[in-house]
């Protein structure tokens, strides 16, 4: 058995829910960020931020990064968060994480509705509902993920 000098087992490398905040606002971005954060807590995981000044960059970084949640601001130069949204949701094989608009009016439901989000906010948002919600679809999302790989191996 290896001494204190001896070599140590290698860490495990803790998982972290990855989040893409797309906002051409950098203080909504903040304060999203702000927001979000405290599901690292009640999932018990660390979260990584990507962010995105608009909507044709937060598309890009979707796809390519592929982090579990994108939260999108209405408000969005060049694509919006709806266009964002649809792109993800609406595409031949649908994005697989969890897609959330934040919204400026709440009469604009029905385009996020529309564009496949999973969930959306009317702005000023409560920090404390965004991360509960956010917690539920993460769960959820994660249980469907398990269903499926069950399905395929069983």
């Amino acid at each position: 058995m290896p001494g204190p000098a001896g070599p140590e087992a290698p860490q495990a490398r803790m998982r972290a829910v990855k989040v893409l905040l797309t906002s051409a606002d950098p203080k909504a971005r903040e304060l999203t960020q702000l927001a979000v954060r405290a599901i690292g807590r009640t999932l018990d995981e660390p979260v990584e931020f990507l962010e995105a000044a608009d909507g044709v960059r937060g598309i890009r970084l979707a796809w390519r990064d592929r982090p579990e949640v994108v939260v999108a601001d209405e408000i969005s130069s060049r694509a919006g968060a709806f266009a964002l949204a649809r792109d993800l949701k609406g595409a031949a094989e649908p994005y697989p994480g969890v897609v959330v608009v934040l919204l400026d009016r709440p009469h604009d439901a029905w385009l996020a509705k529309w564009s496949g989000a999973d969930a959306w906010f009317t702005k000023p948002v409560d920090p404390f509902a965004l991360a509960d919600r956010l917690v539920e679809l993460v769960r959820a999302h994660r249980g469907r993920g398990s269903e499926r790989a069950m399905e395929e191996t069983g």
